[in-house]
C-alpha cells in the first residue's frame, strides 16, 4: 500500500510505493546514475573494477551503487569484484548482510546466549522443585 512521505535525498513529499522510495526527481537522479554506471562497468576494461573504481570513474555515490546492487538492479554474477561491504567489519561481500566470520561470529554468540538461558531455566525449575523461595526482608 502506498503511503505519503517525505523523499530521504531531498525532502519533497511523494507517495512511496513498492517500486520507489524516493521522489520522482531523485528517481529520475537515480536512473542517469544506475545508467552511467551500468555503462562504465560493461566497458571490457572496467568488468573487474571494484565499487571504490566504479564511484570514483562515475562520479557516482558509493551508496547509491551499494543500493543499486542490493536492490538487484546491478547483477554481481557478471562483475567479480564487485561487492559492498558487511555491515559489522566492512569486509567486501557479494551477498547478504553480514560476511561469512561475523555471520559464524553471531551465531555462536546466538548459541552461547541460548545456552545460558536454558541454564537459568534449569536453575529456576529446579529451585522451584526444592521450594526454594527466598523472600528478602528491607531493614
Amino acid at each position: 500500500m502506498a503511503e505519503l512521505m517525505n523523499c530521504p535525498n531531498c525532502g519533497a513529499l511523494f507517495v512511496k510505493t513498492n517500486l520507489r522510495d524516493v521522489c520522482e526527481k531523485c528517481y529520475k537522479e537515480e536512473q542517469a546514475a544506475f545508467d552511467t554506471v551500468y555503462t562504465f562497468i560493461r566497458k571490457k576494461e572496467n568488468r573487474t573494477a571494484t565499487i571504490f573504481e566504479t564511484a570514483e570513474g562515475t562520479g557516482v555515490e558509493e551508496e547509491l551503487i551499494i543500493k543499486f546492487i542490493r536492490t538487484g538492479k546491478l547483477k554481481l554474477a557478471q562483475f567479480p569484484n564487485l561487492g559492498y561491504p558487511c555491515q559489522k567489519c566492512h569486509t567486501i561481500i557479494r551477498e547478504g548482510v553480514l560476511c561469512e566470520d561475523c555471520t559464524k561470529d553471531l551465531r555462536s554468540e546466538l548459541s552461547a546466549f541460548e545456552k545460558d538461558e536454558e541454564r537459568k531455566k534449569e536453575l529456576n525449575e529446579r529451585d522451584k522443585e526444592k521450594g526454594a523461595y527466598f523472600s528478602v526482608k528491607k531493614f
